[in-house]
């Protein structure tokens, strides 16, 4: 199959889903984040690197917050000011959204122009509506600031790692290069730097944490002869899916439930988007800084590694295939830690009640129901345990990242108009030990 027909396939589906009878507070932001994930879908298709895309959905969420904001004046604009903006908001969402995912895939572009006035004039949304101009505009700034912002370049670099103990090297089983190995420098969405939230250093390979880890992971991460329990191992097939996607399919879930403010939910979703950008700038910071190996590499060279309770398998593989990018810190502990604590903060508990489902066809059960958000948390860290691709250190210090990324966007970005409040500023140290308790 074509790369188009492939893309094709998928914008039909989105054009079955806005053709049903939606639930009653549906509204542009979800519709045009279904359909912006299927476009970042069909890019991964086409071979953009799947990791970074958080950044495209970003890019998304900020130009539709920013153009439903300046008509709705309740909360203060991430970046794009539009005095006297005016018309239907959700005209400014759909142009938006529009506009940024035909920047980012111009392949697309005429299945993208199609859909987008299918979708005004199912809506009953005029073409000429003032909102039009303003999601335009809105969409315009954004795409200018995010211009040079070092994502995606042109000729990325190479990163191989090395031989020596305790670095990251390729491995099965593709044995490729580190994928998105600029993805650590590209300009943060709202912190300061990168390197902002990097990891304190992983346990030393003579450790007795390292070694607690290794065993860990290898009696509970094996292909074969595991100790994992029949529940762990569905529990491993259930969140081994893309997680932007899978996040973002309870999210739109949450969305429709429990928000029905359009300006409300083009906010949740900035903020969302964001904060999950920039944990996946943040774990490639610690990767690239770290290099630490994979279990899959650590249990295989377990005699070499200078640990005697480190005893060696050169047979070991893990449950799942390892990802191409070194362990430490975790990239779905790092975005799930900044999705499940951007929702805590916007709702203002963590005691909440969603689903997450699983498109993986090896998992048994599709939907699993959640009563607090840090319940997704603890599944995600002993998750990554269990597929064998992640030491429990890596997920925990990735969890803690994507909590104080969460903290720091919420608390500083998209503030209603007059709230001068910016947060607790000692949020960024490094005082919590919640990465040490493994």
């Amino acid at each position: 199959m074509t790369r188009l027909r492939r893309f094709t396939s998928l914008i039909l589906i989105v054009c079955g889903y806005l053709s049903w009878a939606a639930p009653a507070r549906a509204d542009a932001v979800t519709d045009w984040n279904a359909i912006a994930l299927q476009s970042i879908g069909a890019a991964i298709t086409a071979g953009r690197p799947g990791p970074p895309t958080s950044l495209d959905l970003a890019m998304v969420q900020v130009a539709v917050y920013d153009a439903v904001q300046a008509i709705d004046r309740r909360y203060k604009p991430y970046h794009v000011v539009i005095p006297g903006a005016s018309g239907s908001p959700a005209a400014a969402a759909a142009r938006a959204a529009h506009d940024v995912l035909v920047h980012l895939f111009p392949a697309q572009a005429a299945v993208l122009d199609q859909l987008y006035h299918n979708y005004l004039a199912s809506n009953n949304l005029a073409e000429d509506d003032p909102g039009v101009a303003v999601g335009q505009q809105a969409a315009a700034g954004i795409i200018a600031l995010r211009a040079n912002d070092g994502s995606f370049p042109p000729n990325p670099p190479t990163f191989t790692g090395g031989a020596d103990p305790g670095v990251w090297r390729p491995t099965l089983p593709a044995f490729a290069p580190m994928t998105a190995p600029w993805f650590g420098r590209v300009t943060p969405y709202t912190l300061n730097c990168s390197a902002q939230f990097r990891a304190l250093p992983p346990p030393a390979l003579d450790s007795k944490r390292y070694a607690r880890n290794y065993n860990e992971v290898k009696a509970l991460g094996a292909l074969s002869n595991s100790d994992r329990t029949p529940e762990q191992t569905e529990l491993a097939h259930f969140w081994n899916d893309n997680h932007l996607m899978q996040w973002h399919r309870a999210l739109r879930a949450i969305a429709l439930a429990h928000v029905d403010n359009i300006g409300d939910n083009a906010r949740l979703f900035a903020l969302v988007s964001m904060a999950m950008a920039d944990a996946g700038i943040t774990a490639w910071d610690s990767k690239s800084h770290y290099a630490l190996w994979r279990p899959v590499t650590a249990i295989q060279e377990g005699d070499n590694d200078g640990n005697w309770r480190t005893a060696g398998d050169p047979t070991w593989l893990p449950l799942i295939n390892t990802p191409p990018y070194p362990d430490y810190t975790s990239g779905a502990n790092n975005i799930t830690g900044a999705i499940t604590g951007m929702l805590a903060l916007y709702f203002g508990r963590d005691s909440f009640t969603f689903e997450v489902t699983s498109t993986n066809p090896m998992a048994v059960q599709k939907t699993r129901t959640y009563k607090r958000f840090s319940d997704a948390d603890e599944d995600l860290v002993n998750v990554r345990i269990y597929q064998g691709i992640h030491f429990r250190f890596a997920d925990t210090a990735a969890r803690r990242q994507g909590r104080q990324v969460a903290k720091w966007a919420f608390t500083r970005f998209l503030r209603p108009i007059h709230d001068d409040d910016h947060g607790d500023d000692h949020d960024d140290d490094h005082n919590d030990n919640d990465d040490r308790k493994d």
